[in-house]
């Protein structure tokens, strides 16, 4: 590309970033339901890190402390499987709960090549304080959907799942 046709699409870049989202036709982009599932993601998940900033807590990391919680003693490979998480992706995300001082990896007398996985005494009081502040932003969507909404979306996107 030249550096006419650089410079025009850089204009174009920023024009498009201040135009009003209201005012620009997204033509058929409002129809695809991955589009749609993408911007509510970003929404819902701005919402989600607002909420937990003074943890310091990501969504991946809420999810594998509810999962250990509720379920102490998995191995890292179940946890994996049951979030659909890589195990290349757990292995740093694991480090930082225990970092934290979250979780503990304990090594399984039956298979010492595995670990079981629990959360300590301040992971179990820092998911209960996460899971009260998110509870917070469920009530915001709740609100947005009404209760028979939020269990309609929660229904579709089960099925989605199956894709």
């Amino acid at each position: 590309m030249n550096a006419a046709g650089a410079r025009t699409r850089a204009g174009r870049t920023a024009g498009a970033a201040q135009a009003d989202p209201l005012a620009v036709d997204l033509g058929p982009l409002g129809g695809f339901i991955g589009y749609r599932l993408r911007r509510a993601q970003l929404s819902v998940l701005a919402g989600f890190e607002l909420a937990l900033r003074e943890l310091g807590l990501t969504p991946g990391e809420l999810s594998v402390l509810v999962v250990i919680a509720r379920n102490p003693g998995l191995t890292q490979s179940d946890v994996c499987a049951a979030l659909g998480i890589q195990r290349a992706n757990f292995t740093p995300l694991l480090h930082a709960l225990e970092a934290d001082g979250l979780a503990i990896r304990e090594v399984l007398p039956a298979d010492r090549r595995s670990n079981a996985l629990r959360l300590t005494a301040h992971g179990r009081e820092v998911l209960a304080t996460a899971l009260a502040l998110h509870e917070r932003l469920e009530k915001r969507i709740t609100a947005c959907l009404g209760e028979a909404g939020r269990a309609q979306l929660i229904d579709l996107l089960r099925q989605l799942e199956t894709l």
